[in-house]
């Protein structure tokens, strides 16, 4: 390390490996990039990281002064990635999802454990300061005996865009509408509302000529009794900002790309609006979702690194949301009501 900074290595320099170079830059924290692979190698330079390498994947990975790994390639390499920077003896933070199957997420759980080494999964939507309000509100009980809650994710995505990388294309690499762009939706209602005990689902490629679905509407029952309603697509032109709506016992409310546009609860306070700088939309544009999040996460890894503690988003919880996402495509496959297991 220089000056004990952290050593970071990026693989994966496409815009999400750039978001993260960026975040990085703008850490209150001494934090540095070491190397990084993928994209032009200019790019580091524009992100505030001129000394980093530029190099292949596994030397980002076996890189001595690397400490932290980050994975920003395809989804369907995640899990194996996540596998080789663990036995390299690095702590890893992944973007979304873990692993596209939920052999390889569970196997990646055992090894962090059995290594002493964490694994963060990017879901920077629960750090939101409205997420963690309503977090903080449910478990109290405040908000009154969960009954029903929704997420939408009416999102569009033009022929260009799944042009430009042909994993976007493939069901089993974690292109589909579900995995790819409706998963930090789903794990946001998830986490909220408790554990999913079963599913249903259907799926359908309606708007792209491709493997890989753009449509999927899923029910969901939570362990507490409640219900869920999930739709994520990517074939609804001109795109709309993501919605959940939660109805308890007590009310209900509705937000829309993570601000309250309606919050009926007595006597409970309203969460604050993010404003400017916060979640943004994707409805349209992947790259107009604000980095607000990914700043909040940051930050708490690098505590976690310096404290020795478990990030607050972790390898399990990444596992949890594969585990969800993969059972809803089982049911639509199968036409059949799949059950998850418990929490452990």
């Amino acid at each position: 390390m220089v000056n004990d900074s952290i050593g970071v290595g990026i693989v994966g320099m496409g815009s999400i490996g750039v978001r993260h170079a960026e975040v990085l830059a703008k850490l209150d924290a001494p934090v540095r990039l070491v190397a990084a692979s993928g994209g032009a190698a200019e790019v580091l330079s524009r992100t505030g990281h001129p000394g980093a390498r530029h190099c292949a994947p596994d030397e980002v990975i076996a890189h001595p002064d690397v400490e932290i790994v980050v994975l920003c390639t395809p989804s369907g390499l995640h899990g194996s990635q996540a596998l080789a920077a663990l036995d390299a003896g690095k702590h890893v933070v992944v973007e979304k999802p873990l692993s596209v199957d939920v052999a390889t997420a569970e196997e990646v759980v055992r090894r962090a454990e059995r290594q002493d080494r964490f694994v963060s999964v990017i879901s920077q939507r629960r750090l939101e300061p409205v997420s963690q309000y309503l977090k903080q509100q449910l478990d109290a009980g405040n908000l009154g005996r969960p009954v029903l809650a929704e997420t939408f994710c009416h999102w569009f995505r033009d022929d260009a865009y799944y042009a430009r990388a042909a994993w976007r294309t493939r069901q089993d690499q974690g292109g589909g509408s579900l995995m790819n762009q409706g998963l930090h939706s789903v794990d946001l209602l998830a986490w909220l509302m408790g554990p999913v005990i079963a599913v249903t689902g259907q799926c359908g490629t309606l708007g792209h000529a491709m493997d890989a679905e753009d449509t999927t509407v899923a029910t969901l029952r939570f362990a507490s009794g409640a219900l869920g309603l999930v739709a994520t697509s990517t074939a609804t032109p001109p795109g709309q900002p993501a919605t959940m709506t939660l109805m308890t016992s007590k009310g209900s409310a509705e937000f829309a790309d993570g601000s309250p546009v309606r919050w009926e609860f007595a006597g409970i306070e309203a969460p604050v609006s993010p404003g400017a700088g916060g979640a943004g939309s994707g409805a349209a544009d992947p790259l107009a979702i604000g980095d607000a999040g990914h700043l909040a996460q940051w930050q708490d890894i690098v505590d976690a690194y310096r404290s020795g503690r478990q990030p607050a988003i972790g390898a399990r919880d990444g596992l949890a949301t594969v585990r969800l996402l993969c059972a809803i495509y089982d049911a639509a496959e199968t036409g059949r009501e799949v059950e998850l297991p418990a929490a452990r």
